[in-house]
């Protein structure tokens, strides 16, 4: 193997332009996130939702709409992506078990026990 393809497969940490998250990724891979989404690394879900907007588009800019729409949503709600997935399963879990889902953060400690249901999820 050449240096240069040593260079291509070595991993780098790159960090998504919208949302903050850290991936580990080949330059490869890094190199052809950017082409596809002007020149900026999206993480895979960040991603997801630029080519969703884009397939709801059809301009001929619609790329690079998309991508700018995109990172000022994730700007409006700036945080580690990990507690954003973790607050939403939070707010899933306490409107399934019925409990308020506008609580403060501060009361995610709360001795508050979810059981299963006694229906079949069949």
């Amino acid at each position: 193997m050449s240096k240069k393809e040593r260079e291509k497969m070595e991993i780098e940490l790159v960090k998504c332009e919208c949302c903050g998250l850290k991936e580990d990724c080949t330059q490869d891979y890094i190199n052809g996130v950017k082409a596809k989404f002007d020149g900026k690394w999206l993480c895979g879900l960040c991603s997801e939702a630029v080519r969703d907007e884009v397939n709801r588009g059809k301009k001929q800019s619609a790329v690079e709409e998309a991508v700018k729409a995109h990172m000022s949503f994730c700007g409006k709600y700036r945080s580690n992506p990990a507690i954003r997935v973790a607050d939403g399963m939070r707010q899933m879990l306490r409107r399934r078990s019925g409990t308020d889902a506008t609580s403060s953060p501060s009361s995610s400690s709360s001795s508050t026990k979810y059981s299963r249901s006694a229906t079949s999820w069949r």
